[in-house]
């Protein structure tokens, strides 16, 4: 094991918000039981907020930030994991409270880790990541409606935010679970992509984007939605009798401007989505599900692989909503 390893800093000294790739001694990282050997990492809208400024999500600095990783156990004190183990963290205010995946080494709590499934190799889970792993709990909360309540059959579902790193493993795993699809997108040209990823169909976001209605034309089974605002509002309008709208985002508003119609006429339920404040046992059944739901190969070309020093110039056009990939990080490219 080395001396020392390479990690993205981020830092604060009065007014001087500063960000810099450095070479850090281990006795850098001070909390947790676990010190892991980091594979990769991936960037998430919460990460790229911390990496402009703190986004007063941070509370200390010098902090290394990245609220995802997955790799291998260098050193434990812990019961549960020994060297060798494969490992997957994702959430836990890892990146925040606590040093995070944009490094080639990161000491937490074992508490915050389960272990890779061993169909799902260590690039594949932050593929995926937290985007990922929220998109299956959507997936399988609109499946509730038949599989958990034992309603009608889940057919027809809407994806909003479709192009999105959420959005875009929804409608893979929707797809998957036999659902007709059909992916909102202000994005035209990923279109084609969609559809491979499993939509039956693709349209515009501008037809949802108008005031909604205090009830529209039931027209689906099931919601997943990453953006808020009228859109939300349009989707929850247009749910059929006792289907189930998962919300896990704002994208476009925090604000939503709806009725309580939908909700004693048709028993629509809303469901928030948190893939943080979950049991280790949700996790690791939700992690095992995935190689039956995921086609790597297909979802492979949504992604763009930067090191830690690209990943400083690619985070602003997250921000700017001008990504046109999900992005994984390799920390030891």
């Amino acid at each position: 094991m080395p001396d020392t390893f390479k990690a993205l800093v981020i830092n604060q000294e009065g007014e001087k918000f500063t960000r810099a790739v450095s070479d850090l001694n281990l006795d850098f990282l001070k909390d947790g039981d676990v010190l892991v050997k980091v594979d990769y990492s991936d960037l998430n809208y919460k990460d790229a907020l911390i990496l402009k400024n703190g986004a007063k999500l941070v509370k200390e600095f010098p902090r290394i930030p990245g609220i995802d990783f997955s790799g291998s156990v260098s050193e434990s004190k812990s019961d549960e994991f020994e060297v060798g183990d494969e490992v997957i963290l994702t959430g836990c205010r890892v990146g925040e409270l606590f040093h995070g995946g944009f490094s080639q080494y990161a000491r937490v709590k074992a508490e915050h880790l389960i272990k890779r499934p061993t169909n799902l190799n260590s690039k594949h889970a932050m593929m995926m990541g937290t985007a990922g792993l929220t998109a299956m709990l959507c997936a399988f909360a609109v499946k509730a409606k038949e599989e958990l309540f034992l309603q009608s059959k889940v057919n027809d579902v809407l994806v909003t935010g479709s192009t999105g790193g959420v959005g875009m493993v929804a409608v893979m795993v929707l797809s998957k679970m036999g659902c007709n699809v059909t992916a909102l997108t202000g994005k035209p040209d990923k279109a084609e992509y969609l559809r491979e990823l499993g939509a039956k169909n693709v349209i515009d976001r501008k037809e949802f984007e108008g005031e909604a209605s205090l009830i529209g034309k039931g027209t689906w089974d099931g919601v997943v939605d990453t953006v808020g605002g009228n859109i939300l509002a349009n989707a929850i309008s247009q749910t059929r009798l006792k289907g189930i709208v998962a919300i896990c985002g704002n994208a476009s508003s925090n604000k939503l401007n709806t009725s309580v119609v939908p909700f004693f006429l048709r028993a629509v339920k809303l469901w928030g989505i948190d893939s943080v404040n979950i049991s280790n046992k949700r996790k690791e059944f939700v992690w095992g599900e995935v190689p039956k739901y995921i086609d790597f190969n297909i979802l492979e070309k949504s992604i763009k692989t930067v090191d830690l020093n690209e990943l400083l110039d690619v985070f602003p056009e997250m921000l700017e909503g001008k990504l046109k990939n999900r992005i994984l990080v390799d920390v030891n490219k």
